[in-house]
């Protein structure tokens, strides 16, 4: 744990009302926190530009392009900086800052993989669209990896960065947080959860960039087109690896 430099890494896209507050709560257990503007159309430009907090790093671009690209280039710019691990969290208040001690807790077990905070979902103000397609993804995350995950569409993760594959071929908007899980597992990269807690407000408060219909379809074809590579690529590979562990054993 010594060597671990630590950064939080914040997608942002139209969050002018909570992107700030979000940055101070995480500010209390990280030094560094790498915000992306996803191409905001709101007042979150000028928030940030207001915003004075020291260790604060600001990626900015006018088109908004996806939360996968902003994640992708949130990661390489904490490569740069030299940072080994990386935590997501949404800008929308969903996440509360203080199960990072939860997350960081999680690297005891499994400091060089990806650590997803997992919702409780029941009871929790929450669409069934929204709900129905967390249970879909988690489904086919299973079939696609063998990894039983109860949350795969958490943003709340912490990824040790030496282990994020295939950046180059993530996808631009809401399906790249399953891709990034993926990609990781069938290199071999150790994929756990911790639990989280989670604040849905009320719906008219809710600031959301899920469609159900165009979403759910990228993530359907997407899932084929895994699933598909699962067959004929990370079944065999995983097959090998077996092998070879049994046959070191002997």
């Amino acid at each position: 744990m010594e060597n671990i430099k630590l950064c939080i890494i914040i997608p942002t896209y139209n969050n002018e009302r909570t992107v700030v507050d979000m940055i101070r709560s995480v500010k209390e257990y990280c030094n560094d926190v790498i915000v992306v503007n996803d191409g905001s159309t709101d007042s979150t430009h000028e928030r940030l530009l207001d915003c004075s907090i020291e260790g604060l790093h600001i990626i900015e671009y006018a088109q908004n392009k996806g939360k996968g690209h902003a994640l992708v280039k949130g990661f390489k710019k904490a490569r740069e900086m030299g940072f080994t691990h990386a935590i997501t969290i949404d800008a929308d208040g969903q996440h509360y800052a203080s199960d990072i001690p939860t997350l960081l807790a999680g690297m005891n077990d499994n400091a060089n993989g990806i650590i997803v905070g997992s919702r409780n979902l029941i009871g929790q103000n929450i669409s069934g669209k929204s709900s129905f397609a967390n249970k879909f993804s988690n489904f086919w995350f299973r079939f696609q990896t063998g990894v039983n995950l109860p949350d795969t569409q958490s943003g709340y993760r912490l990824y040790a960065l030496d282990g994020l594959r295939g950046l180059s071929m993530i996808t631009a908007r809401y399906e790249a947080e399953l891709e990034f899980l993926v990609f990781a597992s069938w290199s071999g990269v150790k994929i756990t959860s911790v639990p989280i807690k989670v604040y849905y407000p009320p719906q008219e408060e809710r600031v959301s960039h899920f469609r159900p219909a165009a979403d759910f379809t990228r993530i359907s074809v997407l899932n084929t087109i895994l699933s598909i590579s699962t067959i004929f690529y990370a079944w065999p590979v995983r097959l090998l690896r077996k092998i070879k562990v049994r046959s070191t054993k002997y």
